[in-house]
C-alpha cells in the first residue's frame, strides 16, 4: 500500500472512529466499536491498529472518560485481531485468547464470577479458526457467502473487545482502581455482561444491514480489499 494512500486511510478511519465515539450511545461501549470489523478488513491488521489507536486516543482527549484506558487498548487491538483473521491468520489470535482466558481464570475473581457473563467470549474462542478459514469469502461477490463470513469475523471482533476489557479489569487489576470491594466488581461485571450480550445482537444486525452493503460498495469502487491487505502486510 502506497504511503500516501495509507496516510489517507488512517486519517479517514481515525476521523470516523472519533465521530462515532461522540454520538449518544445507550449501552456499555460506544458506536465506534461497530466500525471495528470494517476497519480491520479494509485497512488490515497494522494500518487498522494505527488508525483506531489514533481515533480512540483523540476521542478520549477531547471528551475525557474515567475508563479511558479500556477503550484505548481494547479498540485498536480488536481491529488488529480482525485484520489478522481477515487474512486467514489465526494462530496468534488463538494464543492471545488462551493467554487472556488463562489469566482470567487464574485470578481469584475470575474463579468466582458467574460463567454466563463470558459465554460470548468462550463461544468466540471456538469461532476463531472458522472465522479465519472463511475469511476469503469476505471478498466474494456472493452476498450470502460475504454475509456469513462477516458475521463470523464481526462476532469474534466484538467478543475480543470484551475479552480485552475483561483482561484489563480482572487479571491486570484495574478493578482495584474503581471498585474497593468484590461486591462492586460483581455488580459492574454482571451489568456489563448484560449490555455486552445486547451489543452482540446489535452487531449481528449491523453486520447484515450495514457491513455487507458497505463491503460490496467498497469492492465495486475498485478498492480491491484483498490486494490492499496483502500489500499492507508485505510492506509492514
Amino acid at each position: 500500500m502506497r504511503k500516501s494512500i495509507m496516510i489517507g486511510l488512517v486519517a479517514v478511519f481515525a476521523a470516523l472512529h472519533t465521530t462515532l465515539y461522540f454520538l449518544p450511545y445507550p449501552l456499555w461501549r460506544n458506536w465506534a466499536v461497530f466500525l471495528e470489523p470494517i476497519e480491520g478488513i479494509v485497512l488490515g491488521p497494522y494500518v487498522g491498529f494505527l488508525a483506531v489507536l489514533l481515533g480512540s486516543s483523540i476521542s478520549r482527549m477531547v471528551r475525557f472518560d474515567s475508563l479511558w484506558m479500556f477503550g484505548i487498548i481494547a479498540e485498536p487491538v480488536s481491529v488488529l485481531i480482525v485484520g489478522l483473521l481477515s487474512r486467514n491468520v489465526w494462530k496468534p489470535v488463538l494464543a492471545a485468547y488462551a493467554a487472556m482466558l488463562l489469566a482470567y481464570f487464574a485470578h481469584p475473581f475470575g474463579r468466582v464470577l458467574p460463567l454466563w457473563t463470558i459465554m460470548d467470549v468462550l463461544a468466540s474462542l471456538i469461532l476463531v479458526y472458522p472465522a479465519a478459514r472463511f475469511s476469503n469469502r469476505l471478498f466474494s461477490s456472493n452476498v450470502k457467502s460475504k454475509a456469513k463470513a462477516l458475521l463470523l469475523i464481526s462476532f469474534v471482533g466484538i467478543a475480543t473487545d470484551s475479552l480485552i476489557r475483561i483482561f484489563l479489569l480482572i487479571p491486570c487489576g484495574l478493578s482495584s482502581l474503581f471498585f474497593p470491594s468484590y461486591e462492586e466488581v460483581f455488580a459492574f461485571f454482571t451489568e456489563g455482561a448484560i449490555f455486552s450480550y445486547i451489543e452482540d445482537l446489535l452487531f449481528v444486525v449491523f453486520s447484515l444491514l450495514v457491513g455487507v452493503p458497505l463491503l460490496m460498495s467498497l469492492s465495486k469502487q475498485g478498492l480491491q480489499l484483498r490486494t490492499a491487505i496483502k500489500r499492507d502486510e508485505t510492506h509492514a
